[in-house]
């Protein structure tokens, strides 16, 4: 498998006048579509005492789109992400948004997050829990695995 796909949902209120899904709307399929596997894993940003990684204060940097096939209407469609790098501070996840059947790719970018400490809102590194979590969506990773 090549990084993960995870289905999101198109509701009627992410569309615009003329029925396609909003510009600003892709940004939020992709962040559902992270933060449901985060969650999955036990990371719980909303009570860092539930959290099963100490890394609960996340911020986004930098989060880039590039849109080809509109979405029209509503319905699931599919997040395909990895992690292209994860360094020190922060990580870049790649993305595409998808058709169900993963024929059409509707938009694809990146986005950069960095860990911050809560207290000083500057940058920390990740912690070693979250590093080991984060190993099966590694570009690198996902190469080995498709035999690259």
């Amino acid at each position: 498998m090549n990084g993960h796909f995870e289905p999101v949902q198109v509701h009627f209120d992410d569309l615009d006048a003329m029925g396609l899904l909003h510009n600003s709307r892709y940004a939020l399929l992709v962040e559902r579509a992270i933060g449901a596997y985060w969650l999955r894993l036990g990371w719980a940003a909303a009570d860092p005492a539930l959290s099963a990684f100490e890394d609960v204060f996340m911020a986004v940097r930098e989060f880039k789109v590039t849109y080809h096939v509109p979405i029209s209407g509503v319905g699931e469609r599919v997040v395909h992400f990895w992690i292209d790098r994860l360094g020190t501070t922060s990580a870049v996840y790649g993305f595409r948004v998808l058709s169900p059947d993963h024929a059409v790719a509707h938009a694809e970018g990146y986005r950069v997050n960095v860990n911050l400490d809560p207290q000083t809102l500057r940058p920390t590194p990740f912690s070693e829990e979250l590093r080991a979590a984060a190993q099966p969506l590694l570009r690198s990773a996902v190469l080995e695995e498709v035999g690259h």
